[in-house]
This record gives structure tokens, C-alpha cells and sequence, in this order.
């Protein structure tokens, strides 16, 4: 089914967390809390937002930001800190930070910064790629303005690989995003459901046009050549 952005919260207080994680749920998003360094790099491959804490108790939340921009360098990223010396905020946005929040804050506030970054990173209600168009709130996809009709777990799967064109997703990354944790088949349902779209959209995976195979690696999901990826 239709997956929501994934948030990892990195904060070492957990009154904090807890609050937080509550609020982010209500707005249907699944959490990743981790108390430091060691727990966040399990959860940092398969984030959608990083909303990170600068005081962690086993390591430098400032070299931690580091660590993630040089991981992930799309990844949208919330800084979460008690310093409000205005050094400090300047060079975590210098060195990658999308956005930045002293602490004590807002429940609320931490809300919108975190739905303005999703939408700032990920688009509006449709992404257009190409020929592809998907409209997110209809569960819709058109290709050169013909309707497709998928599943929701081949219209998730699409969505998915569509948020990031050219980027490579393992299928270990794609189960966890598409099928969620607790998810108890291989990952060979990935292989079934990215032959199932490939049918539907028409593409010869010797010569793909939408989805290739990088072998040993997962799938991506190809660029277009003439048009910009765009979203609305």
C-alpha cells in the first residue's frame, strides 16, 4: 500500500522524542527514533527526512549532519538544538541543514517546518517524469496522458522509485519503503511487482525506457532524457 515519508528523529531525550513522535504520527507519517550516532546510521539509508538533534551523547551531532549530507545529499534535513548562538546556525546550514530549530519550540512549528521541508523535497500532490505522471492523492498514473491501471502496491512501488529519478534503490530499501517493516516475505517480491509495472508501462527491461535493472545493486528508475522531473 501507499507508503507516507518515513521521518528519522534523532534526539536523545526521550520526554522529547515521544512528544514528537506522537505528533508526527497523527500526521500518518512512520517514525524511526534513534538515541544516538550508532542507531541512526541503521535508519539513515531508508529516511525520507532527517530531523537531527545537535547535543547526542556518543557523538557530534555536527559530524553527524556531516556524515548524513555525504550519505545522502538529497536528503532533507531539520536541525534540531538547544545552541542559539547564530555560528552555530550558520555553519549547519552552510554544510547542509535544510532548516534549523532552537530549542525550546513548538510542537506545532516542528510540524509545518517538517510538512514545508517534505513538500520543498518531495512535490506537491502529483510528480511528473517524463511521460509519467502520478497524481499521490488519487492513487492515478497517466502515461502520455493515458491512464494506468496499478495496484496500490505497484502504484507505491512506482511512487517510490519516481520521488528520486536515476537514483539506485536496493530491494532491501524498497521492501522496507513499499511493503513496511513487518513485512515477513523475501525480497523477491520486488523482482515480481517491478516486472508487473514493467509490463504495464510497456518497457522491455533489455531496453528499458522507465525501469533498469542495475545488477547486483536493485532498480532505478531512468531520467528523462529531454524533460526535467518536475512536481506540482
Amino acid at each position: 500500500m501507499y507508503s507516507m515519508p518515513k521521518i528519522l528523529l534523532i534526539e536523545d531525550d526521550p520526554q522529547v522524542a515521544q512528544l514528537l513522535q506522537i505528533a508526527l504520527e497523527q500526521k500518518g507519517h512512520a517514525i524511526y527514533w534513534a538515541r544516538n550516532g550508532d542507531e541512526a546510521a541503521r535508519y539513515l539509508p531508508k529516511t525520507d527526512l532527517l530531523a537531527l538533534d545537535l547535543g547526542l551523547p556518543d557523538v557530534d551531532g555536527v559530524e553527524l549532519l556531516r556524515q548524513a549530507r555525504a550519505l545522502r545529499p538529497r536528503l532533507p534535513v531539520l536541525v534540531l538544538t538547544a545552541r542559539d548562538d547564530e555560528h552555530t546556525k550558520v555553519y549547519c546550514l552552510e554544510i547542509g541543514a535544510d532548516d534549523y530549530m532552537t530549542k525550546p519550540f513548538s510542537v506545532l512549528e516542528f510540524i509545518a517546518r517538517v510538512q514545508a521541508l517534505l513538500r520543498r523535497s518531495y512535490g506537491g500532490p502529483r510528480i511528473r517524469v517524463g511521460p509519467l505522471e502520478l497524481d499521490t492523492e488519487g492513487y492515478r498514473v497517466t502515461l502520455e496522458g493515458r491512464e494506468l491501471k496499478l495496484s496500490k502496491t505497484e502504484f507505491a512501488l512506482l511512487r517510490t522509485l519516481a520521488t528520486a529519478p536515476g537514483r539506485v534503490w536496493s530491494r532491501g530499501e524498497l521492501l522496507e519503503t513499499v511493503w513496511g517493516p513487518d513485512f515477513d516475505g523475501t525480497d523477491r517480491v520486488v523482482d515480481v511487482y517491478v516486472n508487473m509495472l514493467r509490463k504495464k508501462l510497456g518497457d522491455d527491461p533489455r531496453d528499458p525506457h522507465f525501469i533498469e535493472t542495475m545488477v547486483g545493486v536493485g532498480y532505478r528508475l531512468l531520467e528523462p532524457k529531454r524533460d526535467n522531473p518536475t512536481v506540482f
